[in-house]
């Protein structure tokens, strides 16, 4: 692999992401390979983001599950997903999101946690999408079998039902069964419908979906909830590995050293995590040589709004 050899060496920057880092040494499925060397990381630690109703820190970067832990009972491809969380927490991360409708992901995840005694030290976040009261209670009480009692968030997911999930949610949570909820959608054409829930509700938390491609939610809705005061979690953040697939072959520009960017993915999260209405971005993967580098971008100089906008340009004229 061609590396540049100014600021640290390569040994250096992979030694700053823990044990193991050396597993990215090499990019698959068609995503390239990070690349380090250049630069050192500025600062020490994980980006760190306040979650607004009540001051809680969470890292910035987290783990997502849809599709990748869906693997149902194949040995060969669970096999690898225990090290992505292990590495995960190594790295420094804490939010792990999952959902009912992600097929094993849940009792996967319930499974490894239990395994490596990670309850207590990982947020736990899933999610109930359910057309009535019953299906919904029938789903939650699943996510608690699978997951363990004291989940700490769960969102109804993609608004289905939203109002009747929403009231129940909020019942568990004064009754100390969950500690936070929230609503979640994925596609830009929800953005107004999100809108209105997060103007007239109290919400802890949303998820949606955003980055260098999806910007649409940067007109109103990020900053309704820096306005309300919630929290807000990103999914797609790779644009469904859109966004590797629109660089293939390209360099990763040589001023993205100016906020210690090491590779692509680095990069497209930067993106995502150095916008101040954003809590946590959740980029999915069973691959351990891709969570350490996913967990780089928390780690030294973000980009400022000029930096950012400049990031969205170079993307929108590939």
């Amino acid at each position: 692999m061609n590396e540049q050899r100014k600021g640290v060496t390569r040994r250096e920057a992979l030694a700053l992401l823990g044990g193991g880092a050396a597993l990215l040494m090499a990019g698959t499925a068609g995503r390239p390979a990070p690349v380090y060397g250049q630069p050192a990381y500025g600062q020490p630690g994980q980006l760190i983001r306040n979650i607004p109703a009540t001051g809680e820190g969470l890292p910035a970067v987290g783990l997502g599950t849809a599709v990748t832990f869906d693997v149902g009972n194949d040995p060969a491809k669970r096999a690898p997903l225990p090290e992505v969380v292990r590495q995960f927490v190594a790295a420094g991360g804490r939010l792990i999101d999952t959902a009912p409708s992600y097929g094993a992901s849940e009792e996967i995840i319930g499974e490894i946690v239990r395994s490596q005694g990670l309850r207590g030290k990982v947020f736990l976040s899933t999610k109930v999408g359910a057309s009535n009261m019953a299906e919904g209670l029938e789903q939650l009480n699943t996510s608690v079998r699978l997951l363990g009692e004291g989940i700490d968030l769960i969102e109804v997911h993609n608004l289905k039902d939203w109002k009747n999930q929403l009231a129940r949610l909020r019942e568990w949570k004064a009754a100390g069964r969950i500690r936070y909820l929230g609503v979640t959608h994925y596609t830009e054409r929800s953005l107004d419908a999100m809108i209105r829930v997060v103007g007239q509700e109290q919400l802890d938390f949303i998820q949606i979906n955003y980055s260098v491609r999806e910007r649409e939610a940067d007109a109103k809705l990020l900053p309704l909830c820096r306005e309300r005061g919630v929290a807000v979690l990103v999914n797609r953040p790779f644009a469904r590995a859109g966004l590797f697939r629109a660089v293939r072959a390209k360099p990763l520009p040589a001023w993205a050293a100016e906020f210690d960017c090491a590779s692509w993915a680095q990069f497209f999260l930067k993106f995502i995590v150095s916008n101040p209405a954003v809590t946590c971005a959740l980029p999915a993967t069973s691959n351990p040589k891709h969570v350490l580098d996913n967990m780089g971008a928390g780690l030294g100089r973000q980009p400022d709004a000029a930096q950012r906008k400049r990031m969205a340009e170079y993307f929108d004229a590939i």
